[in-house]
């Protein structure tokens, strides 16, 4: 990753000189760079560099433009990794409804925006808003994507979780069976999407009590992540602990 944040780093500042500040390329090279250091982590590089691709492209561009919006919604996920919900769900509303007027409601984009809305939602603990919105994202992802689609898949789990984070664990865990099976007969028994569904329903089964089902789950679910992952991948580690928590229990 360090190679290529070199080699962003390089072709914004060549943009910058050759074709200037505002040229479409260059706000794509600087909202490159932004992400890239972003998934390394380095939060106080990105936000900087996000918040300034934002004002470019709303001022080159105009607020409607779709690479606008994807910028507003990047700008969002910021914030809401920093854990400043107060400016993150605000961007992230604003982004939805100017997504759903221009791209329209069924447009891949604005079922992100959806998704991502419902997802800050959750994080502020406001569930009543969260599960409604991860349910429309669902049915119109069922009727456009189809049901086998990836992000219908990841859908019907964020149902899932949001259930099981408001207590209603009997859905919780027949939303998690399905999702599991639709994963891995759509993905494959090893992909790290089904391992994760399969840790989610492992977890399920330990909220209500059933170790009996849980733990054979758990450790199923771990050799397959270490064979496939290998043993110091996150998820990896988050189902080992999670393992360890239900042999505790």
């Amino acid at each position: 990753m360090k190679r290529a944040i070199s080699l962003y780093e390089a072709t914004l500042a060549d943009r910058e000189r050759v074709l200037g500040p505002d040229h479409p390329d260059t706000l794509i090279s600087r909202n490159n760079l932004a992400r890239a250091y972003e998934l390394v982590g380095d939060l106080g590089r990105a936000l900087p560099l996000f918040e300034s691709a934002l004002a470019d492209r709303e001022r080159v561009l105009g607020p409607d433009h779709p690479d606008t919006l994807m910028s507003r919604n990047n700008l969002a996920g910021v914030y809401e990794s920093v854990g400043d919900l107060g400016r993150a769900i605000p961007l992230f509303e604003d982004t939805l409804a100017v997504s759903e007027r221009v791209l329209g409601p069924d447009h891949p984009d604005t079922l992100i925006s959806r998704n991502n809305l419902a997802y800050a939602y959750q994080a502020a603990g406001d569930l009543g808003r969260t599960i409604p919105l991860y349910e429309a994202t669902l049915a119109v992802s069922e009727r456009v994507l189809g049901p086998d689609h990836p992000s219908t898949l990841t859908s019907r789990n964020n149902v899932a979780c949001a259930c099981q984070a408001a207590g209603d664990l009997g859905r919780a865990i027949s939303l998690f069976e399905s999702a599991l099976a639709d994963r891995e007969r759509v993905l494959g028994p090893d992909h790290p999407d089904t391992l994760m569904s399969r840790n989610n329903l492992a977890g399920a089964y330990e909220s209500v009590g059933d170790l009996g089902r849980a733990i054979p789950l758990y450790e199923a679910t771990l050799a397959v992540s270490v064979r496939v992952l290998g043993p110091d991948h996150p998820t990896t580690r988050i189902i080992r602990s999670n393992l360890g928590g239900a042999q505790g229990a």
